[in-house]
């Protein structure tokens, strides 16, 4: 669950984090202390029944997930973030390194 490719590029590191079948609004990300936390939630119910109404079948699945990543002093405003296709792609600039 949440499989992540993270790739550096010369202004920022992208991170591409696997969501299958999550919806856009069950997804968070949060900046605290130095730490990125993408969290993302879900819960889906099948139902399946006879004529009669009698139950021949009926499931339901909730699920959660939780990942975190040491990304340093980040601000959030300069975080971007897109979640499409099962995918949310996080953007966060590097530091500058004082001297």
């Amino acid at each position: 669950m949440m499989k992540t490719d993270i790739k550096e590029t010369e202004k920022a590191f992208e991170l591409d984090i696997d969501l299958p079948g999550f919806k856009k609004e069950n997804v968070h990300a949060e900046l605290q202390d130095g730490y990125l936390t993408v969290s993302a939630n879900t819960e889906t119910e099948t139902e399946d029944k006879d004529e009669q109404g009698t139950y021949l079948r009926k499931e339901r699945f909730t699920g959660s997930c939780s990942r975190s990543f040491y990304v340093g002093d980040v601000e959030s405003k300069d975080v971007s973030a897109k979640y499409e296709n099962g995918i949310l792609t996080l953007s966060l600039p590097k530091q500058v390194k004082k001297e």
